[in-house]
């Protein structure tokens, strides 16, 4: 018997099967299970596959017209909510895994919950709000949009940041903002070592304590145009009144490289 014909059977409605090989069979059965009122949903993933969650809230979306989904019992499954490219109103009553709201562009995204690593990563457009705190890479290659974290996050936030708004209430581990090309970080609480190393373009608000700046990552002058920027998003997601900032941007020294490879200076001479 080969390895496909030879897959497991399934022991619930609700669990994928593999192959001998450990390779997920593709599972395109919609739940429709539901419960629809109106232009709201709710969908209770606790017996469900990420799979069969994401289908379902394909489903509701593009085919039901659903314009607001509730999903109950999200089990801090992977990958939950990926792709989802239309406006919309989604809340998670949970905590996510890994790899959360990943590559979206426009819904607007509520998480009562904790999220793991590289949630919002390659996000386009939309707000997401997570309660809770976040794990590493959170708003990795970031395009568009808003992140807000209530809580805290892991090390290397907003890794290569192209864009958008990341603002997170508690403190930030080691690395954030590595790579910054562009957009802005609004952090509230202590941050770690290395904030903004090898940054190119946008803008580190800090208001806590720094444990030190990374390769060409500089104090910048706060004005006028900073603090607006900063009342308005924290007026806009409700956050209060904010506290004072530092402004970090980048020196630009890595913007020229003086010595040339040994493969250039060859073709130069």
């Amino acid at each position: 018997m080969d390895a496909v014909s030879g897959a497991g059977e399934a022991r619930g409605a609700g669990e994928a099967r593999y192959d001998a090989r450990g390779l997920v069979e593709l599972d395109e059965v919609i739940p429709r299970i539901s419960e629809i009122e109106g232009d709201h949903a709710t969908l209770d993933a606790h017996d469900l596959t990420t799979r069969r969650i994401n289908l379902e809230l394909r489903w509701l979306l593009y085919e039901q017209g659903i314009r607001r989904v509730t999903v109950l019992n999200p089990g801090a499954r992977h990958s939950l909510g990926a792709g989802i490219l239309t406006r919309c109103e989604i809340t998670f009553q949970g905590s996510l895994g890994y790899f959360a709201c990943g590559i979206i562009d426009g819904p607007e995204v509520h998480i009562t919950g904790r999220v793991g690593w590289s949630a919002c990563e390659n996000m386009m457009s939309g707000v997401v709000t997570i309660d809770g705190n976040a794990g590493s890479l959170m708003g990795a290659g970031l395009r568009g949009g808003d992140v807000v974290v209530k809580g805290q996050v892991g090390s290397r936030t907003g890794i290569v940041q192209k864009g958008g708004t990341i603002i997170v209430l508690g403190s930030a581990g080691s690395m954030t903002g590595f790579m910054m090309q562009r957009g802005r970080q609004i952090l509230c609480g202590d941050v770690g070592p290395g904030l903004g190393d090898s940054m190119y373009e946008g803008t580190i608000y800090v208001a806590g304590k720094v444990s030190s700046l990374g390769i060409d990552c500089v104090p910048g002058e706060l004005g006028d145009a900073d603090t607006e920027l900063i009342e308005r998003k924290f007026r806009i997601h409700e956050l209060g009144s904010p506290p004072a900032f530092e402004k970090f941007v980048c020196g630009k020294k890595l913007y020229n490289y003086d010595n040339l490879e040994p493969s250039e200076r060859k073709l130069v001479l």
